[in-house]
């Protein structure tokens, strides 16, 4: 399997993240790939041009980063990221969208943030920086409740925080979220966190 790959996108790490969890990162082949240039190579895998993108051996791709993590749980031996049908699963879904939010406000800001300032721009960087500080508020609230990375929520949430360190780091996110701030400095040792710290 060949998986379009960046060192800085939250989306990849969360699907790097989930491989390591099923312990199948070694059946990944990595392409760096720049899908703001959009390679030839990344628009025959993905029309989108976004990474992550896997090519599987049967020449049949898979994106996005939630469908790719779906795909993976199915492999290897691992205990399951993604909980059979009912309220454990119902969860798992909903944290993976809450940390999936965070990137989802975070990414085009950062990126919004590199231009001239006029009135839309800033109002658009402070609409993304307020749904990124009401999401931490929830999970806040619900962080006693996390495991170690065991689900796909968990996972998502994690590199969702490691990408507000990552790019964000001015700005810090764990005053007043103490029990979220624990549970982020235990999982970031694990190694799903751990050997996917973001670069670049």
């Amino acid at each position: 399997m060949r998986l379009n790959y960046s060192t800085a996108s939250p989306y990849v790490r969360k699907v790097m993240a989930c491989a390591i969890a099923r312990g199948i990162d070694g059946r990944l082949e990595k392409l760096t790939t720049n899908p703001h240039q959009s390679p030839p190579e990344l628009l025959g895998v993905n029309p989108l041009s976004k990474v992550p993108a896997l090519l599987l051996d049967d020449g049949a791709a898979l994106y996005d980063s939630p469908v790719i993590c779906e795909y993976l749980d199915g492999l290897g031996d691992a205990p399951p990221l993604f909980p059979p049908p009912g309220p454990a699963r119902w969860a798992a879904l909903r944290q993976q969208a809450l940390g999936d939010g965070i990137m989802d406000a975070s990414v085009p800001r950062r990126r919004e943030m590199g231009f001239p300032p006029d009135e839309g721009r800033a109002a658009f960087i402070a609409r993304q920086r307020e749904t990124v500080a009401r999401v931490v508020d929830a999970l806040e609230k619900e962080a006693g409740t996390f495991g170690e990375l065991g689900t796909v929520g968990e996972i998502a949430v994690g590199c969702a925080l490691g990408y507000l360190d990552f790019r964000f780091a001015a700005e810090p996110w764990r005053p007043g979220r103490d029990r979220l701030a624990a549970w982020f400095a235990r999982v970031s040792e694990l190694p799903p966190l751990a050997r996917t710290v973001p670069v670049g």
